[in-house]
């Protein structure tokens, strides 16, 4: 499956069932673009990997493949639609707000993780759609209130 906007081949992951109401589209599977972190979501035969295993099972989502620092498991699936949330995160700063509580209960470090991929970025490996440097200070503004 590639991604609509840059026809990269996305990494494909299942949306953990407390998560579903801040996923594209309610989905149960969905999927990051390793190239513009763009976030959609994935319907039933499309929720095949490149190596042919289900987003909703089988193997563990390649969230490597967006950078090599990108968390894995449920705090990666948080992480990744925390993402998502990210172009338009004045309009989603409910969801923005408990994906990122989420992923920090599953142990991810956020902030770190944002870094990392904002270092990406400057070293042109990610090239978003929107100024990721901006949105993630947008997001700690509206989050923690500054």
């Amino acid at each position: 499956m590639t991604c609509p906007r840059c026809d990269t081949v996305v990494v494909t992951f299942p949306v953990p069932e407390a998560l579903r109401a801040h996923a594209p589209e309610e989905a149960a599977a969905a999927s990051i673009c390793p190239r513009c972190l763009a976030v959609d979501a994935v319907e039933g035969t499309e929720a095949a990997d490149t190596d042919g295993s289900k987003a909703t099972g089988g193997d563990a989502p390649e969230f490597e493949r967006v950078h090599e620092s990108f968390p894995g498991g449920d705090g990666g699936a948080a992480f990744a639609l925390l993402i998502g949330t990210l172009p338009s995160i004045a309009l989603h700063k409910a969801s923005a707000r408990a994906l990122r509580d989420h992923a920090e209960r599953e142990g991810v470090d956020t902030a770190l993780a944002f870094d990392r991929l904002v270092e990406a970025v400057r070293e042109a490996e990610l090239v978003p759609d929107f100024d990721l440097d901006r949105r993630v200070r947008q997001l700690d503004s509206l989050l923690d209130g500054h």
